[in-house]
């Protein structure tokens, strides 16, 4: 069987490199370099002395004792560096899991964290955010799919593309619930450093069937650095590099240094994007407010992503494709997150404050227009 199409890859491949106006990406404004060098007080000239040698198959061991500082406390036999986050959904999804196990994941959902699974063979159970609730999560229910005892459930929060999020005490419960049914908990951290009002919650690392992940793209403004972490079992990490001896075999030393310095600096570079994305929101919220015939907004608990419904259509595609193809905006349909939310529309935030208005002018023009 074909893998099915990652339809938000493919939205992207058409239309992100295409527009002049970006409201539909999940991440914060991208940094220049400058300005990432002036933020972390490094020189290029540092990299001088680098010999373009091969790194290693866990990544190099500079890069992985600063992540491992910051997200394992300090055990670095914990701590892998991949290609993003992606490379480590795939390999965790071929790795920790086998054709004919159960998954749970979060409904909706970024497509690679179920459907990799779901190529592979596996039962994939969704949990659903229920839009009428304002997407917040329903543990009771998560209990009462759990008790399959599935292999392995997975989250992420803050939540893509709701922003939706948990207390501590929630995340307490949903790693009990994991516990109980014996699964591995994999918990996307992707955007799980920016929040606005509440403290990022922690890793779930001690739970020993914890696999969390990360990347420098949503939170940090990195996204073409193309680098990721995952936080694993020792032994789960031995056989991830056994596969990726096949695909990529490690991380450019050149990229690492880079990442290094992202990591030794998170506090400065969140703190500065989440200045930026919260005085962004409020824009937001301040715009949906004037449309409340036209949008319904749930405001995100983190994250730079919210999942808009746009009232009265009940397939916002075209609204989405017209946005790109006569205003130059890109906007993400609902359909690429499943055919239940065909009304909705992911809309992010993190970008300039003048690339949001502008797309928000575009986007409440195309809402007027008489023709659909």
């Amino acid at each position: 069987m074909d893998i099915a199409t990652a339809k938000l890859e493919a939205w992207m491949r058409d239309y992100y490199h295409n527009v002049d106006h970006d409201i539909g990406s999940s991440g914060v404004r991208d940094m220049s370099m400058a300005e990432f060098g002036a933020l972390c007080g490094f020189d290029l000239a540092e990299l001088n002395p680098m010999v373009f040698h091969d790194s290693e198959s866990y990544g190099g061991r500079r890069l992985r004792e600063a992540l491992a500082d910051r997200w394992a406390g300090g055990d670095v036999e914990r701590m892998m560096v991949t290609h993003g986050s992606s490379e480590t959904i795939y390999l965790v999804m071929h790795l920790a899991i086998e054709p004919g196990d159960e998954i749970v994941v979060l409904d909706p959902a970024y497509q690679q964290l179920h459907d990799i699974a779901a190529w592979r063979g596996c039962r994939v159970t969704r949990w659903p955010l229920d839009p009428a609730r304002g997407f917040a999560p329903d543990l009771e229910r998560l209990r009462e799919l759990a008790a399959t005892r599935p292999k392995m459930i997975v989250v992420n929060f803050p939540h893509n593309p709701t922003g939706v999020s948990l207390t501590p005490a929630q995340q307490k419960e949903l790693v009990a619930i994991a516990a109980e049914a014996g699964a591995w908990l994999a918990w996307d951290h992707a955007s799980g450093e920016l929040t606005y009002a509440a403290d990022p919650l922690p890793l779930p690392s001690w739970y020993d069937r914890c696999i969390a992940w990360g990347t420098f793209s949503k939170s940090y403004g990195l996204a073409g650095l193309r680098v990721g972490w995952c936080l694993a079992p020792p032994e789960l990490l031995l056989r991830m590099a056994l596969l990726r001896d096949y695909i990529a075999l490690y991380v450019s030393p050149v990229l690492e240094f880079f990442a290094e310095q992202a990591v030794r600096h998170a506090d400065r570079i969140v703190a500065m994007q989440r200045e930026h994305a919260a005085a962004n929101l409020a824009l937001l919220r301040d715009w949906a407010a004037q449309l409340p015939d036209q949008v319904r907004l749930h405001p995100p608990a983190g994250g730079v992503s919210t999942f808009v419904e746009l009232l009265d259509r009940p397939d916002t595609t075209a609204v989405c494709r017209r946005l790109a193809e006569r205003h130059r905006v890109l906007l993400v349909p609902g359909a690429c997150f499943g055919d239940a939310y065909r009304g909705h529309v992911r809309l992010g935030f993190g970008g300039t404050t003048a690339e949001l208005t502008a797309g928000l002018s575009a986007l409440e023009r195309v809402l007027r227009e008489p023709d659909r």
